[in-house]
């Protein structure tokens, strides 16, 4: 088994995501910017990752979480799916009231706009996401909830 399959495996199990939500959701936006996007707490990228900044719609303060992402011609889409969670993570609530943000692949930073998709948009790509980011098949059959996909555009 390869290092990428170990990680990725792993992520997808009860400790997996204990860790990634205890640990490395609080590091690895840190690392991967140190880095210039090569490394998170688990060492090298597995799959393709970037860090989203919103403004909490709420307390209005930024807050920077980071996830898998897949490129769709110049845009690119990320997946609320709380690895498979009964509820949507806090940022896409973020991004439903506010969708002007900030992503950083790798070294670069650049203003984004979120635009959430629609079911039918949703059925034409998410095969697409699974392939660039197989944790994903796990995460939708783990919840009974419409999994959020948002298309970042360049603003």
């Amino acid at each position: 088994m390869s290092y990428k399959d170990f990680i990725n495996n792993l992520s997808v199990t009860p400790f997996g995501r204990w860790a990634a939500k205890t640990f490395a959701a609080k590091v690895d936006p840190f690392l991967y910017k140190v880095s210039g996007g090569k490394f998170t707490s688990t060492g090298p990228l597995t799959i393709p990752q970037l860090t989203l900044t919103t403004v909490g719609r709420k307390s209005g303060k930024e807050r920077t979480v980071q996830l898998g992402y897949h490129e769709d011609g110049d845009d690119v889409l990320i997946v609320a799916s709380n690895f498979g969670g009964t509820n949507h993570p806090a940022w896409s609530y973020n991004l439903d009231a506010n969708p002007e943000c900030r992503i950083r692949l790798g070294a670069e930073e650049k203003s984004v706009t979120a635009q959430r998709l629609t079911d039918s948009e949703k059925a034409i790509v998410w095969p697409k996401i699974e392939g660039t980011i197989p944790q994903m098949k796990s995460y939708k059959v783990r919840t009974d909830r419409n999994i959020k996909v948002y298309r970042l555009k360049a603003s």
